[in-house]
């Protein structure tokens, strides 16, 4: 007669990634946003982990949350087992003799600026199927499956990252609105919530009055606001590497002669050497 023990469980796996992204973020909510799951999930998940251990591993407080001294002895080693986890799962997609190569980018990137290069990069490489996921923040590329990330960034944030192109601002508007005789004082300015900040940087940077740098309409994605402001519903600060076709096409000019630098480029952020896979290099130098 065979004997099947019962064999000691360990926790969830799923509680021990909610552990380490918190430990790493030191904050459940970063922690959630990176695994696309709630904050309470995030408390759900430690909290059978510390019932499972009987110790505390984070002290909750008003400000939010710190490690305890255990806490803190687990945050090495489960950083290097999820990079290991990780590194096996993209080795794991990778064997197969059809591999997509995933591109994340933040949603105007992805809208108005990546199109054109995209269909250059699939002519490149026909074999490989290439797709894109919009979102609003970076992806961790240490762990997430993807293989580039296109965002704004600091230029010199990453030795694995490369500035395409600099982040130069002006105010744009549609070719039927008079800007020779525009007042940005009463204009009617558009807005994106991602960069909320755009009409009063450009006008400290510039020395342009323009009254309340936050009235006017706001738009959840700066194609909408560019589509406003091509049907003349107002003036736009445009980014201009996003806006070349419009501007070339002459959907859109520019509103005014001054031109300013946010202090940040468009960058292609790639994983570290190790992870990367080996066309990207090529993907990348044809962005530019």
């Amino acid at each position: 007669m065979s004997v099947a023990p019962k064999r000691p469980k360990g926790p969830h796996l799923n509680a021990m990634r909610a552990f380490e992204a918190a430990a790493r973020h030191v904050s459940f909510v970063a922690a959630a946003d990176e695994l696309s799951v709630t904050p309470g999930a995030i408390s759900q998940h430690i909290k059978t982990l510390e019932d499972w251990a009987g110790t505390a591993l984070f002290r909750r407080n008003a400000q939010g949350v710190e490690l305890t001294a255990a806490g803190a002895s687990l945050v090495l080693r489960f950083t290097l087992a999820f990079d290991a986890l990780a590194d096996a799962t993209r080795a794991l997609r990778n064997i197969g003799p059809e591999v997509d190569f995933h591109i994340a980018a933040l949603p105007s990137v992805a809208q108005l600026w990546l199109p054109s290069r995209l269909s250059k990069i699939r002519a490149q490489f026909p074999q490989i199927a290439f797709s894109v996921t919009a979102m609003e923040v970076p992806p961790n590329l240490s762990r997430d499956l993807f293989d580039l990330a296109i965002f704004f960034d600091n230029p010199n944030r990453s030795p694995d990252s490369r500035p395409i192109c600099g982040d130069d601002i002006v105010p744009v508007c549609a070719p039927g609105l008079q800007t020779h005789t525009l007042d940005f004082q009463t204009a009617t300015l558009l807005h994106d919530q991602t960069w909320v900040g755009d009409w009063a940087l450009w006008a400290k940077k510039t020395g342009t009055p323009i009254g309340d740098p936050l009235r006017g309409p706001k738009f959840s994605l700066y194609s909408l606001a560019v589509e406003e402001a091509k049907a003349g519903a107002g003036v736009l600060i445009g980014h201009l590497c996003l806006l070349e076709v419009a501007l070339a096409k002459g959907s859109l000019q520019r509103a005014s002669e001054h031109t300013c630098n946010t202090g940040h480029s468009l960058c292609a952020q790639m994983p570290d050497e190790m992870r990367r896979r080996p066309e990207t290099d090529e993907v990348v130098a044809l962005l530019y």
